[in-house]
């Protein structure tokens, strides 16, 4: 046999070799996934049959009740959407400036590394300790009587309020937030940034003019992302001391509050068997909010990559 023909004969059978194992792992790749599609199928039909008949107009308008036919949805859907629009007012700006600050300014020092390390580890802490930071600083404000506590006229500490709730989540989110961004404006080609600086323009006029409309595709996908973990979290809000029962919806950020997952979770703890179905109708609720904000955030997102294209 010649050599080359034992090369050929090697490569041949390396080469079958690869694409079984390549077909072995598409398999177990697509097993995987059913798996995963089908639990959550499973779950998504249990919810469904069992919540869709307590479904009605009487339990979006009512209040919570000990009765199960009585018992409405109305505090907890106000109150997520009152923490939830708060935590995006607060997490966003700040989210996205810091990581134009850390992409766009900040040099690559011990600085610098000591952040990026900073971020990356507080996004992989329990939200449970979130929890906990924010009962001891923006509830009680390291237990100052609130008598002798004000700042600008806002009375300090907080207390079990939509303000307190919504500073907590923003810094439960604001590590996925800014890595994510920070994603998006690495994406952002670096010949967009020397052709602005080569016109004349300033680092900030490059960032507001240039970087930040080419990644806001990017940046929305992040806003979504902590946004839908905000929505859905319930240790820290229970940790914090947000209400299980509340008969009367918010009217200030200074109000007490409860939200759907502590809702939903009290309903599924009582012993009756009517209340697992009232929490199956707060489930499909919570999923057709989280749905409906995905959808709005994903089309302002589509828009923006059109625009960007033009």
């Amino acid at each position: 046999m010649r050599r080359d023909e034992y090369h050929f004969e090697g490569f041949a059978s390396r080469l079958v070799r690869r694409r079984a194992k390549d077909r072995l792992f598409k398999w177990a790749a697509l097993l995987a996934t059913s798996v995963g599609f089908v639990a959550l199928a499973v779950l998504l039909v249990g919810v469904l049959r069992a919540g869709l008949p307590w479904l009605t107009a009487d339990f979006l308008d009512n209040f919570p009740s000990r009765t199960p036919a009585k018992a409405g949805f109305k505090a907890a859907f106000w109150g997520s959407l009152w923490v939830v629009g708060l935590t995006t007012l607060i997490c966003v700006p700040i989210g996205v400036a810091g990581a134009v600050y850390l992409e766009e300014y900040s040099g690559k020092k011990g600085f610098h590394k000591l952040l990026e390390l900073l971020i990356a580890n507080l996004a992989g802490v329990p939200s449970i300790l979130y929890g906990m930071l924010g009962l001891i600083v923006f509830v009680r404000m390291f237990n100052i009587p609130a008598e002798d506590a004000s700042f600008l006229g806002v009375q300090l500490p907080f207390g079990r309020s939509v303000l307190a709730g919504a500073c907590t989540l923003s810094l439960l989110v604001l590590p996925v937030l800014i890595m994510v961004t920070r994603e998006a404006l690495r994406a952002v080609p670096e010949s967009l940034r020397l052709a602005a600086f080569g016109l004349g323009a300033t680092r900030w006029q490059c960032v507001r003019h240039h970087v930040l409309p080419a990644a806001s595709p990017g940046i929305l996908t992040g806003v979504v992302l902590a946004l839908s973990r905000a929505l859905g979290e319930t240790a820290p809000l229970v940790v914090m001391g947000a209400l299980t029962y509340v008969a009367f919806t918010p009217e200030s950020v200074f109000d007490p509050f409860t939200a759907m997952p502590i809702q939903i979770f009290n309903w599924a703890s009582r012993p009756q068997a009517d209340f697992q179905s009232v929490a199956a109708a707060g489930i499909i609720v919570l999923l057709a909010v989280l749905l409906g904000m995905n959808a709005l955030v994903i089309l302002l997102r589509n828009r923006a990559e059109k625009s960007r294209i033009r």
